[in-house]
């Protein structure tokens, strides 16, 4: 049976909830629960059938000694009764071991007593004699406790005026319904025990097909469905997945079902993999165009006079240029990264890289406070150089955009206590709502409402952060309250995932 531990929400143990048991720990109980209530009333049933056989059979025997004792003595036929004549009914033959006999005349106990096992003659207490004077006088059959354990008695009134007292011990009786009591409890308690481990094994072999749905179900819920290239070949095994049976049509639809979402996570795939070819195909493409276009806006700022409309007009042209030929580097960056090709691995000093870029970052946005919180040994993973400092630049860029001019930002790097380098990229800005945390790693998700700041973003520089870390076989997490945001890149020490 399976164990209950642990403890609920609300305190209780859940072994008292049975509400969080397993299914079939309530069948066994329940099924326990039931042979103890059928045992328990064939038990009483058995033991008031047997008492009633008991009783009749002791009240005929009980009859036939009150006859002989109330026969003892009278006058033979044709002579007349006399009531001085009162014999004693201890002297009746036939009379067994262990009867009991008194005559009683009025409120007065003549002759009482009973026969011991060696047929001697054994006299009545007080006690007991009174319990002879209290006894009905219809011949009724009654059970009363005596110094020498319990007797049916009956008190029978002869022709003479006075009454014969008959009892037999009830020891026999209630040493055989002991017996039936206790043969009946091992019997019972035997057969319980037995009833319940093959009711165990038959529930667990029944429920097993259960427990293999659940397995599958658990093992698809843990599948990254969300994107990429998805294996879905987890499916429930044949025998479970009968629809003969209650167990196997729920198997056979969640077989189905499997199948159905294995088509259409191929189907969005393919699609991915299309829209994907196609963003890198543009973007390659565009390139030309673009550098095209900046060498002649360059070209004719250089020979050409213009008006200071003309001007301002070409300088929109050419920063638009710049702004759009950034956009397809991202791009071209994200395709590439989507199709896993290979890292430019090397030895990369993040404490290093981490001074280099916040300088950077303190020549374009002067009115910020920058700090480091750097170890005192130098901090090495393996992986990208380049990459790695792209993404230490979005981090920082993305504080500087949407944050206003006074605002701390904090760059640290240290060691986890897993072994694995710890860069953290911390601002004391306005925050970042809840809602858009979950997906602020998302493609082209902006929330610029949210920060304060006025240069526009084309929402893919923390989405090229994620892709850049995962591929070193790193997490990047995003924690925000109003007053302190904080980006954190964990990476391993050792070697990239994909090298």
């Amino acid at each position: 049976m399976a164990a209950l531990t642990g403890t609920a929400s609300s305190g209780k143990p859940n072994w008292l909830r049975p509400s969080t048991w397993h299914l079939r720990t309530r069948l066994i109980l329940v099924a326990m629960a039931l042979l103890i209530a059928i045992c328990g009333a064939v038990g009483v049933v058995s033991y008031a059938s047997m008492d009633v056989v008991f009783n009749r059979q002791l009240d005929k025997q009980l009859e036939e000694a009150s006859n002989r004792a109330a026969d003892f003595g009278r006058p033979p036929s044709g002579f007349p009764s006399t009531p001085s004549r009162k014999p004693d009914p201890l002297e009746a033959r036939g009379q067994a071991a262990g009867t009991l006999n008194a005559r009683i005349n009025g409120s007065t106990v003549n002759s009482s007593g009973l026969i011991d096992a060696e047929g001697n003659r054994v006299s009545l207490s007080q006690d007991d004699q009174q319990v002879l004077l209290s006894l009905p006088k219809d011949s009724t059959p009654v059970d009363r406790s005596l110094s020498n354990g319990d007797y049916r008695l009956v008190a029978v009134e002869t022709a003479y005026g006075d009454v014969i007292v008959t009892g037999l011990p009830l020891a026999d009786k209630q040493s055989a319904e002991a017996s039936l009591v206790w043969t009946m409890v091992f019997v019972s308690l035997g057969g319980l025990a037995l009833i319940g481990l093959a009711g165990t094994v038959i529930i667990r072999r029944t429920m097993r097909p259960l427990e293999q749905l659940s397995d599958v179900a658990t093992k698809v819920s843990r599948l990254p469905l969300d994107a990429g290239e998805v294996a879905l070949a987890v499916r429930v095994p044949q025998g479970a997945a009968h629809p003969g049976t209650e167990v196997g049509s729920v198997g056979h639809a969640l077989n189905q079902m499997l199948d159905n979402v294995a088509s259409a996570l191929e189907a969005r795939q393919a699609s991915e993999t299309k829209v994907r070819q196609f963003v890198a195909d543009a973007s390659h493409e565009l390139r030309t165009p673009l550098t095209a276009i900046r060498g002649y806006t360059e070209l004719l700022r250089m020979t050409e006079n213009f008006t200071e409309d003309g001007r301002k007009s070409l300088a929109r042209v050419q920063s638009q240029s710049e702004r759009m030929t950034a956009l397809v580097e991202d791009l071209l960056l994200l395709a590439r990264l989507d199709e896993g090709q290979a890292l430019k691995v090397s030895d990369v000093d993040l404490t290093q890289l981490v001074i280099e870029t916040v300088s950077d970052e303190k020549v374009m946005a002067p009115d910020h406070h920058w700090k480091l919180r750097l170890p005192d040994e130098p901090v090495t993973v393996r992986g990208d150089a380049t990459q790695l400092h792209q993404v230490l630049a979005n981090l920082l860029s993305n504080a500087r955009k949407h944050t206003d001019a006074g605002t701390t930002v904090e760059t640290g790097v240290m060691l986890s206590n897993d072994g694995g380098a710890v860069v953290t990229v911390t601002d004391n800005g306005p925050g970042i709502p809840g809602d858009f945390q979950a997906r602020i790693f998302s493609r082209f998700a902006r929330a610029d409402a949210a920060r304060s700041g006025s240069e526009g973003t084309s929402g893919l520089g923390l989405s090229i952060v994620e892709s850049i870390v995962r591929a070193h076989g790193g997490t990047v997490d995003v924690t925000s309250r109003p007053g302190r945001t904080e980006f954190a890149l964990r990476l391993p020490l050792g070697s990239a995932a994909r090298l």
